[in-house]
């Protein structure tokens, strides 16, 4: 077995200067590539933040002045034995200094190139600030929350474009670099921070021809329920279902209110409840007579899923994170000894930490400097249509954090079935919720509990390149589905398995929700506003993230399959997704934490430039993050300060303050509103391919959002809707070498369900 690291060989130049870039290539750096950042003379804007104390981390920094023709050189010199160039300059930008995709593909033809913009380099917003605030505003995301106080739109305080389109980067540059073994081509994998958004995005936007009532009401954002608890500390804490009504401290709590107290607190929350939660009241008012401390030993104690809500960066103190490698300890030149966001994926050798954050132009160039080579035609296989296109992928997941990785492969070109149950995958019975993580996928409904079905299951465990899944592992042991038993059938496959709180340490087996991960990660109190109860953000980002993690998990192994011969397991959780996201602070060892920016309690604000504002007819985004923009911003609308802002604009239209600000060089833009449906009539979109267009088997014409990357002269794979259940049992079973015959017994025996 070789002790190679997984990228080793790989080298990526980061001219990125956004989170969003500095994310990805710290995520290649440490799974063994060398990353060089180029940062201008004064260094990268990243610096000033705490965060860059983790996302500078085991990367060279090189200087260049990209202004002159010396920086230039120097950039081309590092370009010329790059493998990855991440950056966020826009077409024109590119263009303008040699970067565009034609100019790079000439000089460097075996270079992969991934831009992150704001817009998709091929959308007519593409030359607009690659800025999470007001992609969201412009894209119609700030409306999809309702606020503390009743308000939407509301600032978003989690960067939602900026960490899905972290990892869509790393996948895109992954499934080229896989397809560059393949075929010896290369070229662009551009992504978006409003192609980010669109992950979470795709279960609440969606439009059929003939939805089912399900499907057409979906999950409105004034009927969330989130069960959270105020308790005898002021501390809340998350907790899922089952209600916890039969535990023995539940009910020591419910005899000391007694049945008057019990029957008036439901009586007066009733309306405020959960379906399924009829003690809702009395919950409400038993949590609130012990600490927090108490009711989650307790709850963990019963097997009912809970997590406190906390604040950013508490997550960096918790044992099951340190276990797993998902916090590290660094010794920084700067702050002294802290913990930090670590290694967000299980990689077979692991992800290391090399050092920490590198001084400005501590470096010269890469670490074994290879003579240059001279540009020459690439040669390989012949050109594919897509970047995966000839991958096989079993995906024997359920609900979303599992099965939505299978779906982003099949996006990129790969044949993916589904296996679930002869009932289907318990996510059906929320529609919207499944159709957001399963176009693309032919569906097997089989039996895997039923000893019938083992040859049929065999057979495509012996198909498949990928088996991925996330199965609780000892139901996996039991099922034969663990990384052993798919091993003993199939010794060439790479084995991803997604959990929900990473393969060690003693929560290992524990059920998650993305609802415990937005609380323990410090979300749930981070964009609630200052001083308001915590909030759960209804587009499950943690799910989504820790679904993207494990793409990006499983093409890095296959990435050393094709370069090594080696196959091996790897693993992405919840718990690593979410833990990553509190990378923008970290902690010393006596608990202290760099100040972050907070969320005023009216969610309307975090900086006096950055905020949305009420208009007449609407609202505005503005991002005025410099003082001459602030100054700007205050002088157009006429006005002393900030916080004569709210004033200036109401009586305003959005449209014309807009245009003033712009004018005056402001970051601003108008927040739309109820996009659920105009999303998909937006030319600019259709244009971009951000709508995906297909035949479903029971809602007729399925319209959802579409690509998530643009890769110039390859395509992603949007002809499959999600599929219905056991829609190609047979089909599938007979395309994996089983008889017709076969196939029939099982589908007569119940061992399996077909169309």
């Amino acid at each position: 077995m070789s002790d190679r690291s997984v990228l080793e060989g790989v080298r990526v130049v980061d001219l990125g200067g956004i989170v969003a870039c500095a994310a990805a290539s710290l995520v290649f750096a440490e799974a063994g590539a060398d990353v060089v950042m180029v940062e201008p003379p004064g260094g990268s804007p990243l610096r000033a933040l705490p965060g860059f104390r983790t996302w500078g981390r085991s990367k060279r920094s090189v200087v260049a002045d990209l202004a002159t023709d010396e920086g230039r050189n120097r950039l081309e010199e590092l370009l010329a034995d790059a493998d990855v160039l991440l950056h966020a300059l826009s077409p024109a930008a590119a263009s303008a200094i040699g970067l565009d995709d034609a100019s790079l593909a000439r000089r460097h033809p075996r270079l992969v190139v991934s831009s992150v913009l704001g817009w998709p380099a091929n959308h007519e917003a593409a030359e607009a600030p690659a800025d999470d605030h007001l992609v969201l505003a412009r894209l119609g995301v700030l409306d999809e929350q309702l606020g503390a106080r009743g308000e939407s739109p509301i600032y978003v305080r989690f960067p939602l474009g900026t960490w899905p389109a972290a990892w869509l980067a790393v996948i895109g540059v992954m499934a080229r670099l896989v397809n560059r073994e393949q075929t010896g081509r290369a070229g662009p994998a551009h992504t978006s921070l409003a192609q980010g958004a669109l992950v979470p995005m795709m279960m609440h936007w969606l439009r059929a021809e003939t939805p089912s009532d399900a499907v057409a009401l979906g999950m409105p954002k004034d009927r969330m329920r989130a069960t959270l608890f105020e308790c005898g500390d002021g501390r809340w804490i998350h907790v899922m279902p089952p209600p916890p009504d039969h535990t023995p401290l539940v009910q020591e709590v419910l005899a000391e209110l007694g049945p008057e107290v019990v029957a008036r607190e439901n009586a007066r929350l009733a309306a405020d409840g959960p379906p399924g939660w009829v003690n809702w009241g009395a919950l409400v008012e038993a949590f609130r007579r012990r600490p927090a401390a108490t009711w989650l030993e307790h709850l963990w104690a019963n097997d009912i899923p809970a997590q406190g809500a906390v604040g950013l960066g508490e997550i960096l103190a918790d044992e099951q994170a340190r276990v797993n490698d998902y916090v590290v300890d660094v010794d920084d030149p700067e702050v002294g000894p802290i913990a930090t966001a670590g290694l967000p994926l299980t990689l077979d050798p692991p992800m290391a930490v090399k050092w920490p954050a590198p001084p400005l132009g501590a470096h010269t160039g890469w670490a074994d400097p290879a003579e240059r080579a001279t540009p020459s035609e690439v040669v390989g296989g012949p050109p594919t249509t897509y970047p995966l296109e000839g991958l096989k992928v079993l995906d024997l997941g359920n609900f979303l954090a599992g099965p939505l990785g299978p779906m982003i492969l099949a996006d990129l070109g790969a044949t993916v079935v589904k296996v679930e149950a002869g009932t289907g995958d318990p996510m059906r019975g929320v529609e919207w919720a499944f159709a957001g993580c399963q176009r693309g996928k032919r569906s097997v409904a089989l039996d895997i509990k039923a000893p019938a079905s083992r040859p049929a299951l065999d057979a495509l465990l012996g198909w498949a390149d990928v088996v991925h899944h996330n199965l609780r592992l000892p139901a996996a042991r039991r099922l034969g589905l663990d990384s052993a038993a798919v091993r003993a059938v199939n010794p060439a496959v790479v084995f991803c398995h997604v959990s929900s709180y990473g393969p060690d340490g003693p929560r290992a087996d524990w059920p998650g929700y993305d609802q415990m991960f937005q609380a323990s990660c410090g979300w749930e109190v981070a964009g609630a506003g200052l001083g308001n109860p915590p909030m759960w953000h209804r587009f499950g980002f943690m799910d989504h993230l820790c679904a993207l993690g494990s793409v990006a998990a499983t093409l890095m192994a296959l990435y050393r399959s094709a370069t090594t011969g080696i196959v091996s397991d790897v693993a992405a959780s919840l718990l690593g997704a979410g833990v990553v996201t509190n990378s923008e602070t970290y902690r010393h060892p006596d608990g202290r934490q760099p100040a972050v920016a907070v969320l005023d309690a009216e969610q309307m604000t975090v900086d006096p430039g950055r905020r949305i504002l009420r208009a007449a007819d609407g609202w505005i985004a503005v991002a005025a993050d410099t003082e001459a923009q602030l100054t700007a911003l205050c002088r157009s609308l006429g006005v002393n300060g900030a916080g004569e802002l709210p004033a200036a604009v109401a009586a305003r239209s959005a449209s014309d303050v807009v245009d003033l600000l712009v004018a005056a060089a402001v970051p601003a833009t108008v927040v739309r509103q109820g996009q659920k449906g105009p999303f998909f009539d937006d030319a600019a979109h259709r244009a971009a391919g951000l709508v995906a267009s297909y035949p479903h088997g029971a809602w007729g014409r399925l319209e959802q959002p579409g690509a998530m990357w643009w890769f110039g002269d390859q395509q992603v794979q949007l002809h499959r809707a999600p599929p219905l259940l056991g829609e190609h049992t047979v089909e599938v079973l007979l395309e994996v070498g089983m008889e017709r015959s076969d196939v029939d017994r099982l589908i007569e025996n119940g061992a399996a369900v077909a169309r």
